[in-house]
């Protein structure tokens, strides 16, 4: 995973675009320039709203951190991206949505993928009456020896 953001490039802001399309999701001024900054040179990520915010402040992009959260959740709501919270006060916002498991590092907050092949379920518990297994998110914690 990249942990740097796209530049905002007419390409850049092409491929935003088309990835907010393929989606449904109205494309607003501040959406397009988010996505593009996400996915607008195609590398997933692992992002913060803050970083995200960070980002966009940096590249001339006038929008409140309120709109980040909430165009990031609009983005997970459209199923654009995946929210893996890491714990109470932290979440990250991965733009891969394929089913994978998270190394969360303990000393630099940061989150990686893990090797899928490598983690495994017998068998998982039945969902109460009326509910279905929407997604097992898998963070597994490091800290350096």
């Amino acid at each position: 995973m990249d942990h740097s953001f796209a530049s905002l490039t007419d390409t850049a802001l092409a491929s935003g675009t088309k990835w907010l399309a393929h989606a449904k999701v109205r494309p607003t001024r501040q959406r397009m320039s988010l996505a593009a900054l996400l996915v607008g040179d195609g590398k997933d990520r692992h992002v913060t709203a803050e970083g995200l915010f960070l980002a966009a402040k940096a590249s001339g992009e006038a929008v409140s951190l309120a709109t980040v959260y909430n165009t990031l959740k609009a983005f997970c709501d459209a199923g654009l991206m995946n929210e893996i919270t890491v714990d109470a006060t932290r979440s990250y916002f991965d733009t891969c949505v394929e089913d994978h498991p998270h190394y969360f590092w303990e000393d630099t907050q940061e989150l990686t993928d893990a090797p899928s092949a490598e983690v495994a379920f017998s068998r998982l518990p039945e969902p109460p009456e009326g509910a279905e297994i929407a997604r097992v998110d898998v963070v597994i914690r490091l800290r350096r020896r």
